[in-house]
């Protein structure tokens, strides 16, 4: 009986081995579904550069197309006229004259508190800004628009030619090459003749523009618009009439005494 129990004690240790064999194809089956996991995250991965190229896509060239409703090329200044043909004829001026195709010169002060962005905003903005003189159009930024806009109809009514390049003229013939400054020789101040910067003439420029038009509209029943039309015509002709014209000839005429 010794003996039975023995065996019988024997047969489950025996059948133990027998039975390990069976776990471990469990065992070797639950390593399988690891593989599985990578697999979900490769395909997980794939996509998200396929989300990304659309992405960088939309983002050079669908975007203006979706925002604006045409093409770069094809916008407009006031959505009526073209700058893509506009000439400017001054070497030292061209640099400084921003014709970027835009529909609405508003850039809301981005280039603002930089030194020389100026000249990355389109050039009809800088006269849009440079009008908001006085207490009648400080800080009043539409209303400074609409007299612009307005403007360059007048100017396209009288002229028949592209407001635009007009305005391009006046500047051209508006802005002086030599100004005066002091230089102090122990006590005495004497003046002398220096050339200007193609920055700062074409700043000089837009300045006397628009101070000939609100200098005209000051007490006078003509409104500020007809007023600023006249002064860019007679600017694109070089009329000695226009203000800025007149402030450049006696600008280089000083200098020209003080050389």
């Amino acid at each position: 009986m010794a003996d039975e129990t023995t065996q019988e004690n024997k047969k489950p240790e025996e059948q133990k081995p027998a039975d390990a064999p069976a776990e471990a194809p469990a065992q070797e089956k639950a390593p399988e579904a690891v593989p599985e996991k990578p697999q979900v995250a490769a395909a997980d991965d794939g996509p998200r550069p396929q989300k990304e190229e659309p992405a960088k896509e939309i983002g050079k060239a669908l975007v203006p197309k979706k925002i604006l409703g045409v093409p770069p090329d094809k916008l407009k200044l006031f959505d009526r006229y073209d700058l893509s043909n506009i000439i400017v004829t001054d070497a030292g001026l061209a640099r400084y004259i921003n014709l970027d195709p835009v529909i609405v010169p508003h850039t809301g002060a981005r280039h603002a508190n930089r030194p020389f962005a100026k000249s990355k905003m389109n050039i009809v903005e800088r006269l849009v800004n440079n009008m908001m003189r006085t207490e009648v159009y400080t800080g009043k930024k539409t209303k400074t628009y609409r007299v612009v806009m307005e403007a360059f109809e007048i100017i396209e009514t009288k002229t028949k030619k592209n407001p635009a390049q007009v305005f391009i003229d006046a500047l051209e013939n508006t802005t002086p090459r030599e100004e005066v400054t002091r230089l102090r020789y122990g006590g005495v101040s004497v003046p002398k003749a220096v050339d200007v910067s193609s920055s700062r003439r074409l700043d000089i420029a837009i300045r006397n523009i628009c101070k000939g038009a609100q200098a005209a509209s000051f007490k006078s029943t003509k409104p500020i618009e007809i007023c600023l039309a006249n002064e860019i015509i007679l600017a694109a002709k070089g009329d000695m009439g226009s203000f800025a014209v007149a402030k450049k000839e006696e600008s280089e005429r000083v200098a020209g005494s003080a050389r």
